[in-house]
């Protein structure tokens, strides 16, 4: 057997014996899913693929959002060479560096250097990047899940093409599925999915399309096992070892799980909190969705009663934003358990709803003049600001002084509970607002005369 026929009978093996999701990553960007706002006629990416530029690249996104993909359609016309951050040091940077360059200078080839997960690169091993990449022997092409601004050195990121990858949403996870189970390089069409087996896949994915073909390959695996010709969901199950909870992102289940999961935190029962959460968690919610709710419940729920709680809920959902699933659990389970056991009020929004009653009522009127701005020309001659007082020329900070308008003066929209933190608050308010309204009419005295 000649040299090109044994290499071409090796490669067909491999591909024979790979998984799925490599048996099916695609050949041209015309088959990538998902990306839309990257694969537009005259993006960036696509001059970069069909031009062949040298231009180095920073590929952040979600695992299984197609970054080693986009890596390799870089690559096309060049020698495409894989780094892992987890185990290449200095060492193995600088010799693939030389690798290229010597390539380079014997036959003109030019090296595609991938370095996967790169935020895992400490700053030596960055800085080994520099030179090659500096006087262009490789073109780099870095993939991260971690915001580099954060995790890649500043002379690196200034000399890559930053580009955001999205997570995958269930539209495009299905069509990959469907290409999987119908193309040759795929399952050919030997086998079928049914519609609730497929839906369970979606969820089990997370927008995340190489779990998604691992978790179809498992379940081909057990169909053919039993000579079965289409997946079901009790197969698909059985080979992924996830029973499918009944939960319809778009449905009733969505609403009524997330009403349960609010209710629960709110009512102090930090075990059925978190049962909800992991429910969700499992059923392939969102987990910014669940993010944005913890930190809307920790001003509505907890408010001041425990000053915390929104910092909490907030960082909860900068590290899901930072880190993803499945890591960001940890994050949201802390927050949930936080929130469930903080005091609870709910002043702050009764609050706000108060005060936007009355503006919506008309209950507005026309600014004091001395809290008006009087930093212009004729201000002075308006009396804007005339009788002002400045709280810190003043003991405590604080002063007699008006600041609503008429029309509402005197009213109290906030109502601190007598929990929490909000105890001693409601103690230093009334002293306030005594401090404060004690000249509210003799205010309002003066403006007229």
């Amino acid at each position: 057997m000649s040299g090109d026929l044994f290499a071409a009978a090796a490669a067909e093996a491999a591909r024979a014996v790979a998984p799925l999701a490599a048996r099916l990553r695609p050949a041209t960007l015309d088959e990538v899913v998902g990306q839309a706002h990257l694969l537009g006629p005259g993006s960036p990416l696509r001059r970069l693929v069909e031009g062949g530029g040298t231009t180095s690249v920073l590929l952040w996104g979600p695992p299984g959002s197609g970054k080693t993909t986009i890596a390799r359609l870089l690559a096309a016309g060049r020698l495409f060479v894989e780094l892992s951050a987890v185990t290449a040091g200095v060492k193995d940077v600088r010799a693939a560096v030389d690798a290229a360059k010597d390539r380079l200078g014997m036959n003109g080839e030019r090296t595609v250097l991938f370095v996967d997960e790169v935020h895992r690169f400490t700053k030596s091993q960055q800085d080994a990047l520099l030179p090659g990449v500096e006087s262009g022997l490789v073109t780099f092409v870095g993939a991260t899940t971690e915001n580099p601004f954060f995790s890649v050195i500043s002379p690196l990121l200034s000399r890559s093409l930053l580009l955001t990858l999205e997570p995958l949403d269930d539209d495009d996870i299905r069509l990959l599925v469907v290409r999987a189970l119908a193309d040759e390089r795929g399952l050919g069409g030997r086998l079928t999915l049914d519609d609730d087996a497929l839906d369970h896949l979606l969820r089990v994915a997370g927008g995340d399309a190489r779990r998604a073909l691992t978790a179809l390959e498992a379940a081909a695996g057990a169909a053919d096992a039993t000579d079965r010709s289409a997946i079901d969901l009790a197969t698909l199950e059985q080979s992924i070892d996830r029973a499918a909870v009944r939960y319809d992102r778009e449905g009733d289940q969505h609403y009524d799980v997330t009403s349960a999961f609010i209710k629960s935190i709110r009512g102090c029962d930090v075990d059925a909190s978190l049962h909800y959460l992991a429910r969700m968690i499992e059923a392939g919610e969102d987990p910014r969705f669940i993010a944005r709710r913890l930190v809307i419940l920790a001003s509505e729920d907890v408010g001041l009663a425990d000053p915390n709680a929104m910092a909490v809920a907030v960082a909860a959902a900068q590290a899901v934003q930072l880190v993803g699933l499945p890591e960001g659990r940890l994050n949201l389970a802390e927050a949930t358990i936080y929130l469930a056991l903080a005091p609870k009020s709910n002043a702050v929004i009764r609050a706000i709803d108060a005060a936007t009653d009355d503006v919506r009522a008309g209950l507005v009127g026309p600014v004091p003049a001395h809290l008006r701005d009087a930093h212009y020309p004729g201000a002075k001659r308006l009396q804007h600001g005339k009788g002002y007082r400045y709280p810190h020329d003043f003991p405590d900070g604080v002063v007699q002084q008006q600041y609503p308008p008429d029309a509402v003066a005197g009213r109290d929209y906030y109502h601190p509970a007598d929990r929490g933190a909000e105890r001693t608050i409601a103690a230093r308010l009334a002293a306030l607002r005594g401090a404060v309204r004690g000249a509210e009419t003799e205010q309002r005295e003066r403006n007229d005369s």
